[in-house]
């Protein structure tokens, strides 16, 4: 058992509850309604109303985005520094963007660096794969005669089997000749 009733891994969960959110959002809404009906509305509610026409969308971004920034982990919030290899994403709106007109540039799509390289050393395994074939490169030479070679060593081989054969079939028969005159002698 833990001390001080900490709670561990594996302890009781607490999930938030949607309805009573709901609930309390709306005793908010009716506190205020109460407090215009009044007219005890605080400073901040009136700047807050004030501010609420086209440009509160945007302020809020901004203050997410300021939150964000400033929710550092670690000595992050304390050290002031600019990553230059950090990407801050901006959300883009509709208004902001704008279509171009439809040219060659804008056809081809905008490559990475590995893609790239990805594609251009495919063109170049292509390229040695066909140059290969045709017998140009270096290493198709080179298999080239080692296959002339090769070639050349089993025929050599070939050849040398088939004297063999006939220089065995030679000799039986000179010994099956021998043979059959030794038995016609004694048969005599």
């Amino acid at each position: 058992m833990p001390r001080g009733g900490k709670q561990h891994k594996g302890g009781k969960r607490h999930f938030t509850n949607f309805e009573a959110m709901e609930e309390q959002k709306k005793k908010e809404e009716k506190e205020r309604q109460w407090r215009k009906e009044q007219g005890e509305t605080d400073s901040e509610e009136e700047e807050e109303k004030s501010s609420s026409g086209s440009s509160s969308e945007e302020e809020n971004e901004e203050e997410d985005a300021e939150l964000k920034e400033q929710k550092a982990k670690g000595v992050g919030g304390l050290i002031e520094c600019e990553n230059p290899n950090r990407v801050a994403s901006k959300p883009k709106k509709a208004t902001s963007i704008t279509t171009a007109p439809a040219t060659a540039a804008a056809a081809k799509p905008q490559l990475s660096r590995r893609e790239r390289e990805e594609i251009e050393k495919q063109r170049a395994t292509a390229h040695y794969r066909k140059m290969h074939a045709e017998g140009r490169t270096e290493e198709a030479r080179s298999d080239l005669a080692r296959l002339a070679i090769i070639k050349q060593q089993r025929e050599d081989a070939a050849k040398k089997k088939e004297d063999e054969k006939i220089a065995r079939e030679v000799a039986a028969n000179a010994k099956r000749e021998q043979v059959a005159k030794a038995l016609n002698k004694k048969k005599t």
